[in-house]
């Protein structure tokens, strides 16, 4: 069975389509998973960025900051009916400068990635970690590393005892009404005030296609436009062909839809007369009154049409002769009927 010859081109575009979507996917999958605060959903394919609400100290000159809308402290989150109130930051340490951190050596203090003040005191409920993942279709995000547990705090300061330490999970939540780069931690709750529960709302918990700076391929416009190009190339080469063998056209007529092209540049060439006729007529310098060579009579003895063909005017102030110039075009009517 022979196709004709649109059902040809069809084909062939849609092979090319199928062929750069291919190499589209291709060049996403060879992005690394391995970037910190970057997560990929085994369910959907998308990369789901959280550098996007990463905090980090704004940068400082003279005192003052360089960028003014820059954030210079975590985002926080109420406690409702939990006695304090909580600082986190997304994959870094938190902004603020704390110290004297229970049960956290003095070194750790800078790790800090969520804590909470009660009765004068700070607690850490976790240290920074930047390898968010998903628990099913879940994006969790975990700190570890906290202040000792209640009731094992006297324990952990025993060099040859072990005792749990506070930690927290953060589950994000896609928001695409939020601003873009804010984040909005919600407390959830605490069993034994060891663990903590988190849900973080946000637009960069809404995943998307990532692209790799460094790989040089092409992007959803690239991609986009190489298939337009594809497209029109199928269109220009498959119209070609069918009307020279087809329609057995030559020159210019072998341009498919030659008529309908044809059309539309005659249509723009006339605009473009029309206007420029236009604009030409509406700039044209019209000559002056003086320019034609005759000057109307006045009181002031200036010769009109009368003094152009001979007439007499009259002197400075004096009044014009009418008669002799009634006299005067009567003579001239009788010699143009002669």
């Amino acid at each position: 069975m022979k196709l004709s010859g649109s059902a040809h081109y069809s084909l062939l575009l849609w092979s090319a389509i199928v062929g750069v979507s291919n190499a589209a996917s291709d060049h996403n999958s060879h992005l690394n998973d391995d970037t910190p605060c970057i997560a990929r959903s085994p369910t959907s394919g998308l990369y789901f960025d959280l550098n996007a609400i990463s905090l980090s100290p704004p940068e400082m000159k003279n005192g003052k900051k360089i960028q003014k809308d820059a954030r210079d402290e975590s985002w926080h989150a109420r406690g409702h009916d939990y006695p304090a109130n909580f600082t986190i930051n997304i994959c870094a340490p938190v902004i603020e400068d704390i110290k004297d951190v229970v049960g956290v050596e003095s070194s750790h203090w800078k790790n800090v990635s969520a804590y909470y003040e009660q009765a004068g005191k700070i607690y850490s409920i976790g240290e920074q970690a930047s390898e968010p993942f998903f628990r099913g279709r879940k994006l969790v995000l975990n700190y570890t590393n906290g202040s000792p547990c209640p009731g094992d705090y006297n324990t952990a300061s025993s060099k040859n005892s072990s005792a749990r330490t506070k930690s927290t999970i953060m589950s994000f939540l896609c928001d695409r009404d939020a601003p873009a780069n804010t984040a909005t931690p919600s407390f959830v709750g605490t069993m034994d005030s060891c663990t903590y529960f988190f849900e973080v709302r946000s637009s960069a918990a809404c995943g998307g296609i990532a692209v790799d700076p460094n790989a040089g391929g092409l992007g959803p416009g690239g991609v986009f436009g190489v298939i337009m190009l594809i497209a029109v190339a199928a269109y220009l080469i498959g119209g070609c062909a069918y009307q020279r063998t087809v329609m057995h056209q030559r020159g210019w007529r072998q341009c498919p839809n030659f008529s309908l092209w044809a059309g539309m540049f005659d249509f723009i060439k006339d605009m473009f007369v029309i206007i420029f006729s236009s604009l030409g007529r509406c700039l044209r310098i019209k000559r002056s009154p003086s320019s034609s060579g005759y000057v109307r009579a006045d009181g002031e003895g200036r010769g009109g049409f009368i003094g152009a063909i001979g007439g007499r005017g009259v002197g400075h102030g004096g009044r014009r002769d009418v008669d002799a110039e009634n006299r005067l075009i009567d003579q001239l009517d009788e010699e143009w009927d002669d």
